[in-house]
């Protein structure tokens, strides 16, 4: 199997059927054969039955997941060491990256790369854009906070590290993911921390975003952010990865 598309979800019942359908509408009509795993992270409402309501309608959709909430981080974990794929991508469930943009992946990845990464940031991939600019509060927390990636944990040249759309080879991905400690919050930092500690290639790809405007960053989870880079590298210190 060549692709793996993993889908963490908690409480969208709402979002995730056009999301699927979107998936599914595109690679349908790709040569290559593939699976769409939707992880249910603990939901609390009808995800799980929604999506499974899809299962005779979307070619390769499989339910997983488990019943207690663990965070996005474990989700993504879960997911990419249950999938069968060559190349293992997650991507979000409110669709923000289209799954047309693996296109941009595919030459990476046969040249030579083990991980590729979506960004929306102009400075680390000439073309990312935003649908929606974000407010001004939001944008200058999120270069806080990717500053304060690239000093503590050392992922240099990285400014949109929580672009949820990344892919990774089977390798790479069964390589990373057991030894990742974070569920939740800064999981994006700690796997691309384990990945440079490992000599996986990285390489980064401009995405278009169509985000939500009235989404809001909430002070409680950056602090909480910034404490988890902190556990990132003591980690590393310690040598746990």
């Amino acid at each position: 199997m060549r692709l793996s598309v993993i889908i963490p979800a908690y409480n969208e019942e709402r979002r995730l059927p056009k999301t699927l359908e979107d998936i599914d509408k595109y690679l349908s009509k790709q040569s290559y054969d593939y699976e769409i795993l939707v992880v249910n992270d603990g939901s609390k409402d009808r995800t799980v039955e929604v999506a499974k309501s899809l299962i005779s309608k979307i070619k390769n959709l499989k339910v997983t997941g488990y019943k207690i909430n663990q965070g996005k981080g474990y989700a993504v974990r879960f997911g990419m060491l249950e999938a069968r794929g060559e190349h293992r991508l997650f991507t979000d469930a409110d669709n923000s990256t289209s799954i047309n943009h693996i296109e941009k992946m595919w030459p990476e990845l046969k040249a030579g790369f083990d991980i590729v990464i979506g960004s929306r940031d102009s400075r680390d991939a000439k073309g990312a854009y935003q649908a929606f600019p974000q407010p001004w509060l939001r944008r200058k927390l999120a270069d806080i906070y990717n500053l304060l990636v690239q000093i503590i944990v050392g992922i240099w040249g990285i400014w949109d590290s929580q672009c949820g759309f990344k892919s990774f080879t089977k390798k790479a991905a069964e390589d990373i993911f057991p030894r990742c400690k974070i569920n939740r919050f800064s999981f994006d930092p700690e796997f691309l921390a384990i990945a440079k500690k490992l000599g996986y290639k990285i390489k980064i790809v401009p995405v278009y975003w169509k985000n939500d405007p009235h989404t809001t960053v909430k002070l409680k989870s950056m602090v909480k952010m910034g404490i988890d880079l902190l556990k990132i590298r003591w980690n590393l210190i310690k040598g746990r990865y």
